[in-house]
């Protein structure tokens, strides 16, 4: 029987991936804060009749997820595939966020998937065998206000995974490194995240239900691929800034910033999961159900470049057929 782990597994798209590995027969380990959110999604796992286990750990803790491997291990046996999806953001202009949330932010958000890709190439280097998911963002490639943090957080999880994708060419070792960049995502997050904006926040539209979402990333889990970028958002907002950076900052500063608050202004603050789980949100989707898509298409990384390749020669074909008229 395979086994992944998945961190950040209770909730959100770590828990719609969870449950689609264990639609597909895979024995699955969770890694998340919430003991309560572990319990509910270990029995969902186990109702497919695999094998599950949820282990609290802390990702921003690297003794924590060292312990959290071995139990895997131990339980499990070898790992095949290792999904980091841990995350948590504050949403406020940055002269707002203090630096203990920056600093809570980035540990979590990216330094989570550090000690989570340390962890995971420890169990998998002893057979030379296996897969690493990143999931990412298309926050990654273009930036927007009221998430400095987390924006920061995704992209530095590119650079870093882009530097250990080279380490392991260079090694030329068969164990497996993708990143899946993602959309708006219909999910928890914006009732849990640290709000200090005094409305209720959502993610920029178009959103996409988490299942579709974990369907791309069992995909690329299954291929060997460098990045993938799921939704047609995602699509245009990285290749849009390759193209036109400038123009984007004029737009997202007229449209982010309102397009991320919603409704009437709060009576109190709204709960954060900085220091704390959240109790009571460990599901998959977020209220946003009515206007979230069931489908994401999905390409790799390389195909603009290769369809750029192509285009170039198809035009330069024709100009040498014209200049021999």
């Amino acid at each position: 029987m395979s086994v992944v782990v998945i961190t950040g597994g209770t909730a959100g798209v770590g828990k719609a991936t969870a449950e689609r590995f264990a639609q597909a027969g895979f024995d699955v380990a969770v890694i998340a804060r919430s003991e309560a959110g572990l319990t509910d999604t270990v029995t969902l796992l186990e109702s497919y009749g695999v094998q599950a286990s949820g282990i609290s750990a802390d990702v921003a803790d690297a003794s924590q997820m060292k312990h959290a491997a071995n139990r895997i291990e131990s339980t499990f046996g070898s790992v095949d595939i290792w999904i980091n999806c841990t995350m948590c953001t504050v949403l406020a202009p940055f002269e707002e966020c203090s630096d203990e949330e920056f600093r809570r932010v980035t540990d979590v958000t990216y330094l989570g998937y550090v000690h989570g890709t340390r962890e995971a190439l420890r169990l998998m280097r002893p057979r030379d065998k296996g897969t690493i998911i990143q999931v990412g963002s298309a926050l990654a490639y273009r930036s927007i206000p009221l998430q400095s943090a987390y924006c920061a957080a995704k992209a530095a999880i590119r650079g870093f995974t882009d530097a250990v994708r080279c380490e392991l060419l260079h090694r030329r070792s068969a164990i497996q490194l993708t990143m899946v960049q993602l959309p708006g995502v219909n999910t928890p997050q914006f009732d849990w995240a640290r709000n200090k904006l005094w409305r209720s926040v959502r993610p920029m539209a178009p959103v996409y239900q988490p299942e579709a979402v974990a369907q791309a990333i069992f995909d690329a889990a299954h291929r060997h691929t460098r990045e993938v970028w799921v939704g047609k958002t995602s699509i245009q907002t990285i290749l849009g800034n390759m193209l036109f950076p400038a123009f984007l900052d004029r737009q997202l500063a007229k449209k982010a910033w309102q397009g991320q608050q919603e409704g009437e202004p709060l009576t109190r603050p709204a709960p954060g999961n900085i220091t704390e789980p959240v109790e009571g949100l460990h599901q998959a989707r977020g209220r946003f159900s009515a206007e979230a898509k069931s489908r994401a298409v999905s390409i790799d990384s390389v195909l603009p470049g290769r369809v750029t390749l192509a285009v170039a020669g198809l035009a330069l074909i024709a100009l040498y057929k014209r200049c021999k008229r």
